[in-house]
């Protein structure tokens, strides 16, 4: 018995690393996959979005941020809020500049965003005006930016409440 107790004292042990190489590879894979899907969009403190039971996941698009006072492209102001409700006229100039440079510069970096069919996503405060998140809407299709979101927070449907 001492012979087989010395017998195993002596052999090294070893540690198979194959599986915890698979383990590791699917682990980095699934996260990778993850983060390449998972947009967050910035949450200003100054604009409250309203709730929706949408499920559908927003795409990487321009955002446009509206609150009650300013306008902001990819967190830029380009107008202000009031005026342009204040204003005659249908489309926010400002706006329109700002949208079409944008879509010229784009388009020469990026082949797939020089598609006819440009997505936008506008954050608007749920407190503004639909006169003129109108306006913005105007101006967005005016500059060829036809494929419009409206970011919102998403609540549970009534169906889904939890027991």
């Amino acid at each position: 018995m001492a012979e087989h107790h010395q017998r195993r004292k002596d052999r090294n042990a070893s540690l198979n690393m194959v599986s915890l190489m698979d383990i590791f590879t699917i682990l980095v894979f699934f996260l990778l996959v993850s983060a390449v899907n998972t947009e967050v969009l910035p949450t200003p403190k100054h604009i409250k979005l309203p709730e929706s039971t949408a499920e559908k996941s927003p795409k990487e698009n321009i955002i446009v941020m509206v609150n009650n006072r300013d306008i902001l492209v990819q967190g830029r102001k380009v107008a202000n809020a009031r005026q342009a409700i204040r204003s005659n006229q249908s489309i926010i100039p400002s706006l329109l500049d700002t949208l079409k440079n944008l879509a010229a510069s784009n388009s020469k970096k990026h082949k797939r965003l020089a598609d006819p069919k440009r997505g936008i996503t506008i954050m608007g405060d749920q407190q503004i005006p639909y006169a003129l998140l109108k306006k913005i809407m105007l101006t967005c299709a005016s500059a060829d930016y036809t494929n419009i979101s409206l970011a919102v927070v998403q609540k549970a449907a009534p169906g889904d409440a939890a027991p």
